[in-house]
């Protein structure tokens, strides 16, 4: 017991690493499951990240003259260490794109009626989902600006609790460039475009394309989904899904281009689950307790304690098809034409005081907590001196990383 009138202090513990959970809870979890190749291949890539299975450089300091190995990063994109400096590099190359504008942050969500069948056609109903969510938004730009906007659109596939819940975050220009390309056409700084009215003709969009995928035989119904390949049963859960309406958000518009960078360090390179939420990895019980928003609940923070073979079942449920771009560009910020239209849209902006790029750097942005630098790799971890040499490239092990820990 300790001293009265003194706290006794608890030591602190440590929490778990993403690469620590899944290492745990893979070999009795693929005794009874198969998975992609692709899994594996994002498994093992988050697995190896920042070991020596990698490669990685030595070291030295002239001034301790002792040496330390710094391993090499696996750049996966489902890997939260490795996305925060992907966001950098990628918020980099936006900011030349950004103008003096509001900007809107529009949500489009699928029903749940329809993650089974995702499941099972990821590629095709990703694609779809951004087929339809971006010709809904240009649309509404021509019809109601005679304008060409712009929309950046991001692919995210979770909720709070790692369940199914696909959608699309879309950051959108508060105005557009003419059809002729001779002036600008401004939104109101308040309100882009009627939320209802976005809702019914994404539906319709979405239905189409799906009834287009099933005549044409690019959809896969396996196992449970089986019935669905016959017409009349595909049919009904068409009615099912859109016998309500979807669920189109509109948020309050950005405060300005760097409010839009901001949000944009948060969002673009978010993974499923980073290690900030794990809290705690219990190997004698098989489970893993996370953090999570329960929005059903005004937002609140809670816990949640998973087996760890259904942990890796959810968080595999997000790993994206090979060679999938989850962040596109369209309209007026689409690739092919984005310099010549956003100096087009420039040009024509008024005010042209106001027109410089703007002053938020992404060294600012990445200060924020919720995207805190890294410490500079090159300095002694320990002296904290920055006279440090590199002694030599180490190539990664050719073994490969062990699934289960040595301790």
């Amino acid at each position: 017991m300790a001293p009265c009138g003194r706290e006794e202090r608890r030591p602190e513990r440590v929490r778990p690493q993403l690469a620590e959970v899944l290492r745990a809870a893979l070999p009795a979890f693929t005794l009874n499951h198969r998975l992609p190749a692709q899994h594996w291949k994002t498994l093992h890539a988050l697995l190896r990240c920042h070991t020596a299975a990698l490669g990685g450089h030595l070291y030295g300091c002239a001034a301790c003259g002792q040496q330390h190995f710094v391993p090499h990063s696996c750049r996966n994109r489902h890997c939260p260490n490795c996305q925060r400096a992907s966001a950098d590099e990628w918020l980099e190359r936006q900011e030349a794109s950004l103008l003096p504008i509001p900007y809107f942050h529009v949500v489009f969500t699928l029903p749940h009626t329809f993650n089974g069948l995702i499941r099972q056609n990821q590629r095709a109903l990703y694609q779809l989902l951004f087929d339809s969510t971006s010709a809904t938004l240009l649309a509404f730009g021509e019809r109601k600006l005679q304008a060409q906007i712009g929309v950046t659109a991001v692919l995210h596939t979770w909720s709070q609790t790692l369940h199914d819940h696909y959608h699309l975050h879309c950051v959108v220009t508060g105005g557009g460039l003419s059809l002729n390309g001779q002036k600008w056409r401004s939104t109101s700084a308040r309100y882009l475009f009627p939320v209802r009215a976005l809702s019914k003709v994404f539906k319709g969009k979405f239905r189409d394309g799906l009834k287009e995928l099933f005549a044409a035989g690019k959809l896969g119904f396996h196992g449970s989904l089986e019935p669905l390949a016959q017409p009349d049963e595909f049919a009904q859960l068409l009615r099912s899904a859109c016998a309500r309406q979807w669920v189109v958000y509109s948020k309050k518009p950005f405060a300005g281009p760097r409010a839009v960078l901001a949000y944009l360090s948060r969002y673009t390179h978010r993974v499923a689950i980073g290690n900030g939420r794990l809290l705690a990895l219990d190997r004698t019980t098989g489970t893993v307790t996370f953090s999570y928003k329960d929005y059903a609940d005004a937002a609140r923070r809670k816990k949640m304690q998973l087996p760890l073979g259904e942990f890796l079942r959810r968080f595999c449920l997000h790993i994206l098809p090979a060679r999938f771009v989850k962040i596109r560009h369209y309209g007026l910020l689409g690739n092919r034409h984005r310099a010549a239209k956003v100096a087009a849209a420039r040009a024509q902006l008024p005010d042209p005081a106001d027109q410089s790029r703007p002053s938020t750097s992404t060294s600012t942005i990445a200060s924020s907590p919720s995207t805190a630098a890294a410490p500079p790799p090159l300095v002694c971890p320990h002296c904290r001196s920055e006279r440090v040499f590199l002694i030599a490239r180490l190539q990664g092990a050719k073994a490969p990383v062990p699934l289960t820990d040595s301790s």
